[in-house]
């Protein structure tokens, strides 16, 4: 007999859809309506007001194709009752955003909330007082199935879920998604870790470290946001196309306000146009040049060789040049700040007078001591004493004038190291000097030497197995007084000066007590995949888990021989007529022929980073900028190429396990060179 529509579990939850997406709409809607025209006092309150309305108007936007809520929890008590007492247990529906009633009563509780926990952590061993945990399973928006566990029901077995799966399996098509329905009891104790300390996450391919650091953020801003929204949060990744493929998770999680950005745009003083090569980058990244620029930049104070005389009308004080020496040196001592101990200067000489005022029998305020420290003769002495420092020029002069850099690298830098940084040609101006990323970050460095840089409440940090330890010290001091989250995999370390130990990175980063997590459970990519993959890691990474994929679909993979382009070309239409993105990853050498290998065939393509639709789903990688990405099915042209493409084969059998590890469901390895031995 069939079920009344009544009584029809499936029917009841989408009719508690459909009542949730109108009360959205009528929250959405009362702030739409907010009359602000006899609240404000002025303009300015009037505009920051309209502002704050116009982004609550935003995160409460209802999205079509997204689920409102993808989970319910039916408590046996009630949360924070005394199960002795008997409460009765309570509903929630566990969702992206809270969603309440006309009367307040919530319809949708934010599963960063402390009630919604027990969706991620309780299980049949801890079922944390809750008797009935309902996953539901979408199709473009609309309920179509659930799943439950009784999760207090002794009799019934603990079994994986099929829609979690269905979930983390789902094709890609279009920008990185949150995870916020599957995050997984381990990854759930990271994202909501306090906002106080900082975590370093060692995750291998497929793990979710990325996702993990997003849902972080988001859980912070919930958890702090008045604090956070004072001090402020920074999403940093590696690249403009990395930034642009996660871009729209923590807008899906309704956060609008955190900011994005690479090391690059940290940095950017001045413009960048040169490049290094990789010994001369290592030893710029090195943070043995932090000493070197210190030692640069109080390279300008001088001790003064005669006093300061200052005149107020008809009278002389005298600062006499063993006093000055004294009040110098006691600023070179506390190692501040170069430009605020330039500022203290002229305040301390100043005092210095006011003192033999007051002996005097005189009785100065502090409108006196300012003036006296705006002296002419005060100001001149603080020019010759402690003069300004422009960094860029200092870090110019470091790099062309041989004996500038000697004398303060003594020690330090080697003679090969110091000949390795050196220009060989000479430089007019600022302006005309051929800056490389890695002098950018020289600038940056000795920029807070002499002004302290503007900390942020929280920063996440993706990819830092590529960071420099001059980079991490540009990061650290964007969080020297909030916290972080690292994320990274050092088996993934494309660069000459890779991360070597996370232990060493955090204490660059000035963050050496945070608390480093390791994710080896592998979600995206598929066993036979990572399996192949993780023949690199004794060569790579020795000593890392292995990550062991948690995914019940093995994935397609096939090892394909080829003899010409056009074969290369016949994969990827394969692998175009299964639903889902694609990605073609090939050494950056190899883009140029498989460039007009696709357009001979015809086929259409886009640049890494740019959004795939249902009519153009297949994107043409360079490997270097493979890192983060990820397709439903990959092509991967030439494995040797990708080795050969670097500068030591170190690196270049990292660049190749970051390609092989890009597929969700598929992998197929086309070449026609012998494949790198390691992979035998």
């Amino acid at each position: 007999m069939s079920t009344p529509p009544a009584q029809d579990p499936l029917s009841r939850e989408r009719a508690h859809l459909g009542s949730s997406r109108a009360a959205l709409r009528a929250m959405r809607e009362d702030v739409e309506n907010l009359d602000i025209t006899d609240v404000t006092a002025n303009w300015v309150n009037a505009a920051v007001l309209q502002h704050q309305i116009d982004e609550r108007i935003k995160a409460l936007a209802d999205l079509s194709h997204t689920p409102l809520f993808f989970g319910r929890l039916d408590y046996l008590h009630a949360p924070g009752a005394d199960k002795a007492e008997g409460a009765e247990g309570e509903r929630f529906y566990i969702g992206r955003r809270h969603v309440h009633d006309a009367e307040g009563d919530p319809m949708v509780i934010d599963w960063r909330a402390p009630v919604s926990q027990p969706f991620y952590r309780a299980s049949k061993k801890d079922p944390m007082d809750v008797g009935l945990r309902r996953r539901f399973g979408y199709t473009s928006g609309d309920l179509t199935a659930y799943e439950d566990e009784h999760l207090s029901d002794p009799s019934e077995a603990a079994a994986t879920s099929k829609l979690l799966q269905q979930e983390i399996e789902r094709p890609r098509v279009g920008p990185m998604r949150d995870i916020v329905a599957t995050i997984q009891p381990e990854q759930d104790e990271i994202v909501r870790s306090g906002l106080a300390g900082s975590v370093c996450v060692q995750g291998g391919p497929g793990t979710g470290k990325t996702a993990v650091g997003l849902h972080r953020v988001a859980y912070l801003l919930y958890a702090h946001r008045e604090r956070l929204a004072r001090t402020g949060t920074l999403v940093i990744g590696p690249n403009k196309s990395f930034l642009h493929y996660i871009e729209q998770v923590l807008p899906a999680l309704g956060e609008l306000e955190v900011k994005q950005a690479t090391v690059d745009d940290l940095v950017a003083h001045v413009e960048v146009h040169g490049t290094d090569d990789a010994t001369a980058a290592v030893v710029k990244g090195d943070a043995r040049m932090a000493e070197v620029l210190r030692r640069a930049v109080r390279s300008h104070v001088t001790l003064p060789t005669e006093g300061v005389v200052v005149v107020r009308g008809s009278r002389r004080w005298r600062v006499p040049a063993y006093e000055l020496e004294t009040i110098v040196g006691e600023l070179l001592d506390r190692d501040i700040r170069y430009g605020a101990a330039r500022e203290a200067l002229p305040q301390r000489i100043a005092h210095a007078v006011l003192v033999q005022m007051e002996r005097s029998g005189e009785a100065p305020d502090d409108r006196v001591q300012d003036a006296v420290a705006r002296n002419t003769a005060v100001k001149a002495a603080v020019k010759a004493i402690w003069p300004p420092v422009d960094p860029a020029k200092l870090v110019l002069r470091l790099l062309t004038d041989a004996d500038f850099l000697a004398v303060h690298a003594d020690g330090i830098l080697d003679e090969d190291e110091q000949k390795e940084i050196l220009w060989s040609k000479p430089v007019r101006s600022v302006k005309s000097a051929k800056w490389s990323p890695a002098d950018a970050v020289l600038i940056d460095e000795a920029t807070d030497l002499v002004q302290r840089t503007h900390s942020l409440g929280h920063v996440v940090l993706d990819e830092a197995q590529d960071l420099s330890p001059m980079q991490y010290r540009a990061v650290g001091r964007r969080c020297t007084t909030g916290s972080a989250t690292v994320l990274g995999d050092l088996a993934q370390g494309t660069t000459p000066w890779a991360t070597r130990s996370w232990d060493e990175a955090l204490a660059h980063l000035g963050k050496g007590d945070a608390v480093i997590e390791e994710l080896t459970a592998g979600f995206r990519v598929p066993t036979d995949v990572i399996t192949y993959a993780s023949r690199l890691l004794p060569y790579i990474a020795p000593g890392l888990t292995p990550v062991a994929s948690v995914r019940e679909n093995p994935g397609f993979f096939e090892v394909r021989p080829t003899t010409a382009d056009e074969q290369v070309v016949d994969a990827c239409e394969e692998l175009l007529r299964n639903e889902g993105s694609i990605g073609l990853i090939a050494a950056d050498a190899r883009i140029p022929a498989l460039t007009e290998a696709l357009a001979a065939a015809g086929l259409t393509y886009l640049g890494p980073g740019e959004e795939t639709t249902a009519q153009t789903r297949l994107t043409l990688v360079p490997a270097s900028l493979a890192k983060g990405l990820e397709y439903d099915y990959v092509v991967l042209d030439e494995p040797q190429a990708v080795v050969d493409g670097e500068p030591d084969e170190r690196t270049g059998l990292r660049r190749l396990y970051v390609a092989l590890t890009r597929a969700v469901s598929g992998l197929t390895v086309t070449h026609a060179a012998p494949l790198p031995q390691q992979l035998a």
